[in-house]
């Protein structure tokens, strides 16, 4: 099936590695010009020599913070002045700490909102003007299926994000006149580098191994596995694409099952 997304071009929030990088790929892999981020210059670079030569589409590194106030809303400015103009928007990030409720301090609660939903504002508001002059605008939030069914000992994520699903329903409303398509994806457990941390603090609380800990998450899918990053990240540029044209405003979750309410 061809998506459409050829020629299109996409800024990827977060995308050095895990997530972020998966969805980068599935959109060069069908055509897409990417501009890529992260905040470690080599990693990144590494990554969009990676996508480059591996979908022979070319992909742009934009080194910086995309979660900083003074310098993320430059990310996009670079992205478009790198690629010419911009048809697809992919806020990412990484999530705030593990932990429970009553260890976190007030500072703890306001680094982790900057994180996990301011920088989907700053990066969405600074690149409206350039959304609104493409035919095939899209945006998509990443956020996770902890939105739907809260994850035991991430409060700080299971809250913050469901802030970017208010967001993102509201301006799917609010700008759908305008031709933009706002959607959110809401992954499951997935084999990426962040899963690994969490896994090794629950091993470190629960007194098991990090293998236990990830057999614990495989069997509460139906599948039976975790996910594969590339899995999240071919359904993240089917949504982001014209094949996609006709859904706004949708939380697809990606979870093999694992949420058991039927909304």
């Amino acid at each position: 099936m061809d998506l459409g997304l050829k020629g299109l071009k996409a800024f990827v929030g977060g995308s050095s590695r895990g997530l972020g990088f998966a969805i980068a790929y599935a959109l060069a892999e069908d055509g897409c010009l990417v501009a890529i981020n992260g905040r470690e210059q080599i990693k990144l670079e590494t990554a969009a020599d990676k996508i480059t030569k591996e979908t022979g589409t070319k992909a742009v590194a934009i080194t910086g913070d995309a979660a900083d106030p003074d310098t993320g809303p430059g990310l996009i400015q670079q992205a478009h002045d790198s690629l010419g103009s911009l048809d697809l928007l992919i806020t990412n990030t990484g999530g705030p700490p593990a932990g429970r409720f009553e260890v976190f301090d007030e500072d703890t609660w306001q680094k982790a909102i900057n994180l996990a939903f301011l920088s989907h504002v700053r990066l969405i508001k600074t690149a409206l003007p350039y959304l609104k002059k493409s035919d095939q605008a899209s945006v998509l939030t990443v956020t996770s299926y902890s939105v739907k069914q809260p994850i035991p000992n991430l409060v700080l994520s299971n809250s913050i994000r469901s802030a970017t699903i208010g967001l993102t329903k509201s301006l799917a409303l609010e700008l759908g006149s305008d031709g933009i398509r706002f959607n959110s994806i809401l992954p499951g457990w997935t084999k990426t580098e962040r899963v690994q941390e969490i896994m090794e603090f629950r091993a470190k609380q629960n007194k098991t191994s990090v293998e236990e800990e990830i057999m614990k998450i495989a069997q509460e899918s139906p599948l039976g596995r975790m996910a594969e990053p590339e899995e999240i990240g071919q359904t993240a540029a089917f949504l982001l694409s014209p094949a996609a044209s006709y859904i706004t405003g949708v939380m697809l979750t990606v979870d093999g099952g694992v949420v058991k309410g039927t909304m």
